[in-house]
């Protein structure tokens, strides 16, 4: 993608690719989950496919190549679903872009205690403090991670934030997913 800054990890390109694309589609989209698969891998072991997704003139030093999967089914928990997933050997790590509702830290202190789920969402969502943000946390077999969150309101490539533990718990979760 053109518009992808230069990062030295390829993790973090792969992140910010991932967050490009999403960029692209507009906001209020649903989760989307992709494989990371070794782009020098791929266009070994794959060339027909490395060909059609524009991968034969790429450098051979690019690091990993992220391809979208099937939706992620809105009628069951996102914990739900990961639980579900097991990857083949080929894939080396993966990614997912969701969109959440967050609220600063500041605003931790007047959560109502004992609400349901649902209940805590309408309070969120009805918070003025609130933030919608697009987070795209990624990780690797090996337990490497990084992640990109992007603000609704501060929309631009130049205002992504990008850090290994800005979303522990998700990243947590799809390191799970390679686990036996």
């Amino acid at each position: 993608m053109s518009n992808t800054p230069m990062a030295a990890n390829p993790l973090t390109r792969a992140v910010l690719e991932i967050d490009e694309y999403a960029s692209g589609l507009g906001w209020d989209q649903p989760a989307r989950l992709f494989a990371l698969v070794d782009t020098a891998r791929l266009r070994t072991q794959e060339p027909a496919l490395a060909a059609q997704l524009g991968l034969e003139d790429e450098p051979a030093t690019t690091g990993l190549t992220p391809i979208e999967q099937d939706e992620v089914p809105t009628d069951k928990a996102l914990d739900e679903f990961l639980g579900t997933i097991a990857w083949p050997d080929a894939v080396v790590g993966c990614a997912l872009t969701v969109e959440r509702l967050m609220l600063p830290p500041s605003a931790e202190s007047q959560v109502p205690e004992g609400m349901s789920e649902a209940r805590l969402a309408k309070w969120v969502a009805s918070h003025p403090d609130r933030q919608e943000v697009r987070m795209t946390v990624a990780v690797l077999r090996d337990g490497s991670r990084d992640s990109a969150v992007r603000l609704r309101e501060k929309d631009s490539p130049t205002e992504v934030l990008t850090g290994p533990e800005l979303v522990p718990g998700l990243a947590d979760a799809l390191k799970a997913t390679f686990e036996d």
